[in-house]
């Protein structure tokens, strides 16, 4: 009788043993299916926030291109500089357009015949003093680009990048990126962060555009052009955009200056750099790409999506 009972208690406690483990199985498999249909609509919800970010660049792109075919100048008072956002069922997008040829181009350092660009040099000589940045980058910059490998004075060639850790070679042609600049001698976190809203690596062949430079690369343009007439610039383009590079002379103390600018200054830019994010639910993207208008379809010099 007493082995019966045991048999009986020991059957008692294996039953709530296996259903105990049963219940956990089944809260395990619903769980898992939780995170799978979890899994699989947040892959859904990013995979249509890519599309739409995308979508929304390369619109952009074409909007550009056909609200400024017939106008003769880009300006910071023109509808595409302003920024743009749309609500739907679906998600939004946020849509930010702002110009590159506004901007020193850092890849026309080096002539072709591996001397300094002078009117270039010039000028980031001018923004390096506003900024407090030593001269010698500017001699490293050159080395970088130019491909022999003699190295200038403050610069460095491939023999010095070689004895880093880890090591490597200047790449001896122009900059692909900005953030490339980090590997050249000298140009340090702080240093980056203080020049980037003000350089670029793309070529604009009409060259800095009046109507969208910033302060600091109109001031250094030349060195007549102090704060007070770099304000005079902001405010004049403000009320009524520059149509033509000799309009520069309206503004008071420039007649002169303006005239030594002639073919290095333009009031058109065609380099835009557009930045899309979309959102989707909790799914998030991004696409900042650098378009080129042209005659043609718009050009798309840099792509980069996160």
């Amino acid at each position: 009788m007493r082995l019966l009972k045991d048999k009986s208690g020991f059957a008692l406690v294996l039953t709530l043993v296996i259903t105990a483990l049963m219940v956990a199985l089944a809260v395990e498999m619903m769980h898992q299916v939780y995170v799978d249909t979890s899994l699989s609509r947040s892959f859904r919800d990013g995979q249509q926030a890519s599309i739409l970010a995308e979508s929304g660049a390369t619109g952009a792109a074409k909007l550009l291109q056909f609200g400024l075919s017939g106008q003769g100048y880009t300006s910071l008072t023109d509808k595409w500089a302003t920024p743009f956002k749309l609500d739907d069922e679906i998600g939004s997008i946020e849509i930010a357009v702002s110009e590159e040829s506004g901007k020193i181009n850092l890849n026309v350092l080096v002539q072709p015949n591996m001397e300094f660009e002078p009117f270039t040099l010039a000028m980031l000589k001018r923004l390096g003093k506003r900024l407090e940045l030593p001269d010698e980058l500017w001699g490293a910059l050159a080395d970088w680009i130019d491909s022999d490998d003699l190295p200038r004075s403050g610069g460095a060639e491939s023999p010095y990048y070689q004895n880093l850790k880890p090591g490597y070679a200047a790449r001896n042609g122009k900059l692909l990126t900005l953030a490339e600049l980090s590997l050249v001698k000298g140009f340090t976190p702080e240093v980056l962060s203080k020049i980037r809203p003000f350089v670029t690596v793309f070529s604009d062949q009409g060259g800095i555009n009046i109507n969208t430079a910033p302060k600091e690369v109109l001031a250094a343009l030349d060195d007549r052009i102090d704060d007070r007439m770099a304000e005079r610039i902001l405010e004049e383009r403000q009320l009524k955009p520059f149509k033509s590079p000799a309009e520069l002379s309206r503004v008071a103390g420039l007649e002169a200056v303006s005239i030594g600018l002639i073919g290095r200054v333009t009031v058109k830019g065609s380099l835009f750099r557009i930045s899309s994010v979309a959102r989707v639910k909790d799914a998030g993207r991004a696409v900042e790409a650098v378009a080129r208008l042209s005659g043609g379809a718009p050009e798309f010099l840099s792509w980069q999506e996160y």
